[in-house]
């Protein structure tokens, strides 16, 4: 019965002091200027293609090796 109302108490308290979290605004798109300079998208230009690729050659290689040990277990 104790550990059902520590749960309840630590639930309410998280869902209590969630109220005063509050999120920034997003950055304006030409990077904090005014709308007359620069051309800069949103995210600030990162580039994702390296570690886009990185994730999915290891996601291959993860699957791979899930399939093999899958197949060598069932002969």
């Amino acid at each position: 019965m104790k550990n059902i109302i520590y749960k309840l108490f630590a639930i309410a308290a998280m869902m209590l002091l969630s109220f005063g979290l509050f999120a920034q605004n997003p950055p304006h798109p030409n990077g904090g200027g005014g709308p007359t300079g620069g051309n800069t998208p949103v995210g600030g230009g990162a580039p994702i293609d390296g570690g886009l690729t990185l994730m999915i050659i290891m996601g291959a290689a993860y699957g791979s090796k899930k399939l093999f040990t899958a197949k060598k277990l069932t002969e």
